[in-house]
């Protein structure tokens, strides 16, 4: 018969749960954030000067309000995005669709060695109007307050015909150059040309965007099926400071590029 050993087994399990309990204990908390809380603290005049700071600033302040406020070029007339030719583009949409292409056109050369053939910017993109009169560096700042950089986006034929047809559906007048657009009646597509020419089936075109655009956003998703992207590493303020100080006065373009017929 066997005979089993009588243990007192209570003793060994505290000390496992005390040894387990102490290392438990010692090692690194880990804390988490459970809520998150803001509050708006608006600069108003209650809050007063002070001058040690005031002092410093302020010959930073006058040195970027120079280069700002120097006058680079003069516009003749009001560019507003809210007053339609048609309803398919804009004074200064158009100008800045141009200008766009212009430049990268000259940027894409001297790196690829290639042109551009079409420009597209996005009507929302157009944060301020260019108003009559005295052309700033602060202009570029007002209608692209963004960090937007220029890039070119290598797209086939295929991919163009989904951009106008991307342009007719969201009935708005984005900045497009280079592109001639011809819309039925009925709204439907009825033709599409680049530089004059008809599209060619399987041909790759360059197309001149912003970095925002080419990633998607305002769901110009037709980016993304693009061949080839060129960053030109040049933001779109920089490009119309630039095209400013090169003129003396600023074109009003009125040229259609979508035309819907009647």
């Amino acid at each position: 018969m066997v005979k089993y050993k009588k243990y007192n087994t209570a003793w060994p399990v505290f000390v496992l749960f005390l040894t387990f309990s102490v290392l438990t204990g010692c090692g690194p908390r880990h804390l988490t954030n459970t809520s998150i809380q803001g509050k708006q603290l608006p600069v108003t005049s209650q809050y007063a000067t002070v001058p040690e700071i005031e002092s410093f600033v302020k010959p930073f302040r006058e040195h970027i309000d120079h280069d700002l406020d120097s006058v680079l070029a003069y516009c003749p007339e009001t560019m507003d995005k809210s007053k339609s030719i048609n309803g398919w583009q804009t004074t200064i949409g158009n100008f800045e669709a141009d200008i766009t292409f212009m430049k990268a056109d000259k940027a894409l050369m001297a790196r690829e060695n290639k042109h551009v053939n079409v420009c597209l910017l996005n009507h929302g993109g157009i944060r301020s109007i260019i108003a009559k009169g005295n052309i700033t560096a602060r202009t570029a700042f007002e209608i692209m307050p963004f960090e937007n950089a220029a890039v070119v986006v290598a797209l086939k034929a295929e991919q163009l015909t989904e951009m106008a047809q991307y342009i007719i559906k969201e009935k708005k007048p984005h900045p497009l150059s280079g592109m001639e657009i011809i819309i039925n009646k009925d709204g439907s597509l009825k033709s599409v040309t680049v530089q004059g020419k008809p599209l060619e089936n399987g041909k790759v075109y360059n197309v001149a965007t912003s970095d925002y655009l080419s990633n998607g956003g305002d769901s110009m998703t037709f980016f993304s099926k693009g061949v080839a992207t060129y960053d030109l590493e040049y933001k779109l303020r920089n490009l119309f400071i630039d095209y400013f100080k090169e003129v003396d006065t600023l074109p009003i373009i009125r040229t259609e590029r979508i035309i819907q017929e009647k």
